[in-house]
C-alpha cells in the first residue's frame, strides 16, 4: 500500500494500492491548518482503507511547490511516518499529481483538453501576488505526466502573458489530489525512476529570516 501526503495547498492524504486502486482519500481545504489536521487525516485514511500502518510499504510525499510553512508539515509527516515504519519516502512534485488527474480524466472521457498534443500549465496560488506553475504535455510510457518546464513563479498579472507567449493552456488547481500523488509514486517505483526532488520546492525564501544577532541595549 502507498500512503500519499501533501500539504502544498490544503492538506490531503490517500491510500492507494500499487496497481492504482484508490482505497481512501481524505482532504482539508484549510490553507493554513496543516499541523492541526494532518495526523487526523492520516488516521482517517488508514481506517477508511481498512489497513494498519504496518501495511504501508511506501510513503509518497508532495514536495511542492508551495508556501514554506504549510509545505514542510506534510513533508515532515511523510518522513516521520516512513521512518517509523522503516519504508521509503517517494518524493513527488505536487503539480505532477494535478497533471496526472487532468490527463487521465481527458483520456477516459475522450475530451480534447490536455491531449497528447496540448501543452498546459498547472497553476497554483503561491501567495504574495504570485502564482506557481509547471508546464506539461501528455503521458510517457511509464504512465507519468511529461514535464516540459520545471516549477516556477510568476507575478499574477504576468502569468497569462507568459503562457500565451509559450502557447500553453492554463489549468488552475485549488487542491492536490493525494490519490494521484500516490499513483504517480507507484508508477515511479514500478519504473525504477526518481520523479520528485529530494528537497521541498519552496521557490522562494521563507518569510522568517535568521536574526542578525542580539540588539544592543544602552542605558
Amino acid at each position: 500500500m502507498i500512503l500519499g501526503i501533501d500539504t502544498s495547498l490544503g492538506s490531503a492524504v490517500a491510500v492507494v494500492e500499487p496497481d492504482g486502486v484508490v482505497r481512501s482519500q481524505r482532504e482539508s481545504t484549510d490553507p493554513r491548518g496543516h499541523a492541526e489536521v494532518i495526523g487526523t487525516l492520516i488516521a482517517e485514511a488508514l481506517a477508511e482503507a481498512s489497513i494498519d500502518p504496518g501495511d504501508v510499504t511506501y510513503v509518497a510525499a508532495g514536495m511542492g511547490p508551495g508556501p514554506f510553512t504549510g509545505l514542510r508539515v506534510g513533508i515532515a509527516a511523510a518522513r516521520a511516518f516512513a521512518l517509523g515504519r522503516g519504508v521509503p519516502v517517494i518524493p513527488v512534485a505536487s503539480h505532477d499529481a494535478v497533471a496526472l488527474e487532468l490527463l487521465l480524466h481527458s483520456a477516459l472521457t475522450g475530451g480534447r483538453d490536455n491531449s497528447e498534443d496540448d501543452a498546459f500549465a498547472v497553476v497554483t496560488d503561491a501567495r504574495r501576488r504570485e502564482f506557481a506553475f509547471t508546464v506539461y504535455r501528455g503521458i510517457d510510457d511509464d504512465g507519468l505526466p511529461i514535464r516540459l518546464a520545471e516549477p516556477a513563479l510568476a507575478p499574477r498579472d504576468e502569468l497569462d502573458g507568459i503562457l500565451a507567449e509559450r502557447r500553453v493552456l492554463r489549468r488552475d488547481a485549488d487542491r492536490i489530489p493525494a490519490a494521484m500523488l500516490a499513483l504517480a509514486a507507484a508508477r515511479a517505483v514500478a519504473a525504477d525512476r526518481t520523479i520528485g526532488p529530494p528537497d521541498a520546492l519552496y521557490l522562494r525564501s521563507p518569510d522568517v529570516t535568521p536574526s542578525a544577532g542580539p540588539k544592543r541595549v544602552t542605558a
